[in-house]
């Protein structure tokens, strides 16, 4: 364990009554600004019978109305600001794939706190004075770049801003300077191991220490074989653009036991998916989140959609949650079985004929769906081989015994399953073409 080698802010070590006390003023404040300023949210309140008079404790903040993706949709581009645009430093936007997207707004002190806590997020992960951070997080509309670009600089570490893609020059850059950390999906992180390999140099020896991986969900397995392969330490950082960016939570290095929230900044709660009640902490649902600090855009009870649940706090006084491997989206429904691509990647780590490249691809035949899992091969064991066939065999087996969910497998060679360059495409539906 590397010692901390940037003190903590008071706030991280502060006691729970301290914490709890300063979330009932700042939500207090959050709720007025929103209602005040947000026609949208006013709207929303008045729909529900609720004022934020109404917030008295934390508790009370159950009564308020959900915020979900499609009041963002709806009240495209700017409908749900708190501010006028002109006091927006930065805009950005989700992706869209699935309609409008969802644009969010900053004011020059959001963009400050959502730096601080990236800082903290990458103080946490266990970086030290002089590090060099190499990001490769898509820039641009996308929250991730940025993010992670502007936490390293407020922590005062030097910054590769590469961005995505042109894998081979990476490995390149990250050889030459000498970057001791890596910010990037766990998905990308593999196919930069594999550039590794196919330029002769063993992972293991890269210069990079820490890899701090978000963006999408990824195993505990998946972190063991990330570990195993670079030699490196693989912190979880978890955000999503509606609620800041990266930097909503973060893995402690010295547990690696889960995102600690940055409870003074985004008020947590888990809630029953179908009924929408609060569940205590410990018990799984969905997450939701309610911003403290932010300006432009206050966020009130956004359903993330992730699946997890809240444990008390360990190595800072703030809570943790569980690592997300699950997204209610991501849920595949086969013949009335719940399936998570989490689930199947956590039994392809087992098997060392087949690497962790892989795509669950849904189609329709009558009235009934169909899942293929098509996997690669890892280098060195041809696709027709033997062993690969048997820990395909072996593969499917595992699906149905430990999912219960029967599967047809298909092998690729190396390369053969599309390398994704921000965020993994783990599902493709076919089901609607």
């Amino acid at each position: 364990m590397h010692p901390q080698a940037f003190p903590l802010e008071p706030i991280e070590k502060a006691s729970i009554d301290e914490l709890r006390s300063l979330q009932l003023k700042r939500l207090q404040s959050t709720l007025q600004n929103a209602y005040a300023h947000s026609p949208v949210y006013r709207a929303k309140f008045d729909a529900a019978g609720v004022h934020p008079d109404d917030c008295k404790s934390l508790s009370d903040l159950a009564k308020f109305p959900f915020t979900t993706k499609a009041d963002l949709r709806d009240s495209y581009p700017f409908g749900m600001f708190a501010v006028p645009r002109e006091q927006c430093a930065r805009i950005h936007a989700s992706s869209g794939t699935t309609g409008k997207p969802t644009v969010v707004g900053y004011t020059l002190k959001d963009i400050d706190t959502w730096a601080t806590v990236v800082a903290r997020s990458i103080r946490a992960g266990g970086a030290r004075p002089g590090d060099m951070v190499h990001v490769s997080y898509g820039y641009g509309l996308f929250t991730g770049g940025l993010g992670a670009h502007y936490g390293a600089e407020k922590l005062g570490l030097t910054v590769v801003p590469f961005g995505g893609g042109q894998t081979e020059r990476q490995v390149q850059l990250i050889q030459d300077f000498q970057s001791n950390i890596i910010m990037v999906t766990p998905s990308y992180m593999l196919a930069i191991a594999d550039e590794y390999e196919r330029q002769g140099i063993d992972p293991k020896t890269s210069p990079l220490r820490i890899g701090i991986f978000g963006a999408e969900p990824w195993t505990n397995d998946m972190r063991v074989a990330i570990e195993k392969r670079m030699g490196i330490d693989a912190v979880d950082i978890y955000g999503l653009s509606e609620v800041m960016g990266p930097g909503v939570a973060s893995e402690c290095i010295e547990t690696k036991d889960g995102p600690t929230i940055w409870e003074d900044h985004f008020y947590p709660e888990i809630i029953h998916p179908e009924t929408g009640e609060p569940v205590a902490d410990g018990e799984m649902g969905e997450l939701v989140f309610t911003s403290l600090t932010k300006e432009a855009l206050p966020i009130i009870r956004y359903r993330t959609r992730d699946l997890t649940r809240l444990l008390p706090g360990t190595a800072r006084s703030m809570r943790r949650m569980e690592k997300i491997t699950g997204r209610s989206d991501d849920m595949m429904i086969i013949r009335g079985v719940n399936v998570f691509p989490s689930q199947i990647e956590e039994l392809i780590l087992k098997r060392p004929e087949l690497a962790p490249h892989y795509q669950c691809v849904l189609t329709r035949e009558g009235p009934l769906d169909n899942l293929k899992v098509v996997v690669e091969t890892t280098a060195g064991t041809g696709q027709d081989s033997t062993e690969a066939r048997a820990a395909a065999k072996l593969l499917q087996h595992e699906i149905k015994v430990y999912i219960g969910s029967s599967v047809e497998i298909e092998l690729r060679a190396e390369g053969g399953v599309e390398r994704s360059q921000g965020k993994a495409k783990r599902v493709v539906d076919l089901r609607g073409k």
